[in-house]
């Protein structure tokens, strides 16, 4: 049997979860990727996106990270990200309002009101 993942996802201010998992999906400037017990190092950018974490107990824990770095090393991954929050924790009405302010140009900060908003929307 696959050893568990032990992952962590951490934001500049805090951390955002830690636990197993069977799988990370997240998203980088090529695509998705999937990590499974027993993959290759790596270290890889994030862009603005939801985290997908399938912990071992089958639960789908949803991460919307602003962007950040993926480190992947011995059955262990850590997800780093400037900001960081769980798909309960999203303030929609803030996160919508953010984005109307800022407008759809595709900076970095309407990127991370977007992520936001469909991780929000994923739950």
């Amino acid at each position: 049997m696959a050893e568990d993942l032990n992952v962590e996802v951490v934001a500049a201010d805090r951390k955002v979860w830690s636990g197993e998992a069977s799988i990370v999906i997240a998203r980088t400037p090529e695509g998705e990727i999937g990590i499974m017990s027993g993959h290759e190092p790596v270290l890889g950018l994030l862009v603005a996106g939801p985290v997908t974490v399938r912990s071992t107990g089958g639960e789908a824990v949803v991460v919307a990270v602003s962007g950040g770095f993926l480190s992947v090393s011995e059955n262990t991954i850590a997800i780093l990200a400037e900001q960081a929050e769980l798909a309960d924790e999203i303030d929609v009405a803030a996160a919508q309002a953010e984005l109307a302010e800022l407008g759809e140009d595709g900076d970095g900060a309407s990127r991370w009101a977007q992520a936001r908003l469909d991780v929000a929307a994923s739950r």
